[in-house]
């Protein structure tokens, strides 16, 4: 187990490190904007993770977290000094805001089960998108607004590292949060809540800390979005949000935390290739069905999601090896 747990940090340790010597390498801005997207969505998909993954819960309205921190960056910055200062401050800002709204939320909700919680946070999630919608003083509406980022952040470059190290910080934290006491006890409600209430821990106060965690992780990803674009709009409220988010956790690997990593590098490698493809091949303009395509065939190749299937393969060949045969007596006793 230990030997598994060293490979596993020299492998993360070397695609880190990849990463990092990419913008050298390349002269590609492209590709810089694109993996730097790819960072933020995993940020996103790995926090939705600790809510299917680690906790059980489908949520429908993880949208709003990922709103709020876009947002509240995006207003900062457009009516202060757009400073270092103020992008930090402006993202501690959310996470608080996010933070205080998942907890409230989850209070009211996460007494429910299955599908009705889901329900009732699509429904909430509409509130903030209506509410966005019709704040246009404040919000501008569907139309939305642009504001100047940091000069820091005129370097792509630099921008690119800073969400480079945003997401192995959120990746380590978030791996000493479901490795601790506490991640095993929202394994134990995943798996049963009934039996875990038993044994005298009470499900909903974890679920609720769950959703907290899960909610300000979601909000540091709106701001480096917002930031990213320079642009906000009611798109960072849309359903579209917590759908891209479910896909990349389920593609990649529900409870896994790299998984959600690399789902989200799958579709957003997946949507950059088929939009391009559709410019020059008209066959491609509907790209969206040859995505769900490509969907429907990673599920049924992957059922555990790409990071999950493999995991459970190398289990199973680590354990025919170390099963023991039995001695026979033509091999002898003694």
């Amino acid at each position: 187990m230990k030997q598994k747990f060293q490979w596993n940090n020299y492998l993360l340790g070397v695609g880190v490190l990849a990463l990092v010597i990419f913008p050298f390498v390349s002269d590609s801005r492209t590709w810089t904007i694109l993996l730097t997207q790819i960072f933020i969505f995993s940020i996103l998909a790995m926090s939705y993770d600790i809510l299917l993954g680690y906790t059980g819960i489908v949520s429908f309205g993880h949208a709003m977290f990922f709103g709020m921190g876009a947002y509240t960056t995006a207003i900062m910055m457009k009516k202060a000094e757009p400073t270092m200062g103020i992008f930090f401050l402006s993202m501690g800002v959310g996470m608080l805001l996010a933070g205080v709204v998942s907890f409230f939320i989850g209070l009211l909700t996460l007494r429910l089960k299955s599908h009705f919680f889901a329900m009732l946070t699509l429904a909430v999630s509409g509130l903030f998108l209506v509410l966005a919608e019709k704040w246009r003083t404040l919000t501008y509406g569907n139309d939305g607004f642009t504001f100047k980022a940091p000069e820091f952040f005129k370097d792509r470059m630099m921008f690119y590292f800073l969400v480079l190290a945003m997401l192995v910080l959120v990746y380590i934290c978030l791996r000493r949060f479901v490795n601790s006491p506490f991640g095993r006890v929202l394994v134990a409600v995943r798996e049963n809540e009934q039996r875990t209430q038993s044994l005298g821990f009470n499900p909903l106060h974890y679920k609720v800390i769950a959703s907290v965690v899960a909610g300000v992780i979601a909000s540091l990803a709106g701001s480096l979005y917002a930031v990213s674009l320079r642009f906000v709009n009611t798109s960072v409220l849309a359903m579209d949000i917590t759908l891209d988010a479910l896909l990349m956790t389920i593609i990649g690997g529900v409870g896994t935390l790299i998984g959600p990593i690399v789902g989200a590098g799958i579709i957003e490698l997946t949507q950059h290739y088929l939009s391009g493809l559709a410019k020059e091949y008209p066959i491609f303009e509907r790209w969206i069905i040859f995505f769900g395509i490509i969907y429907i065939l990673a599920v049924i190749f992957f059922p555990r999601g790409v990071v999950g299937t493999i995991r459970e393969k190398m289990w199973k060949r680590q354990s025919k090896k170390s099963e023991v045969k039995p001695v026979t007596k033509k091999e002898g006793l003694g």
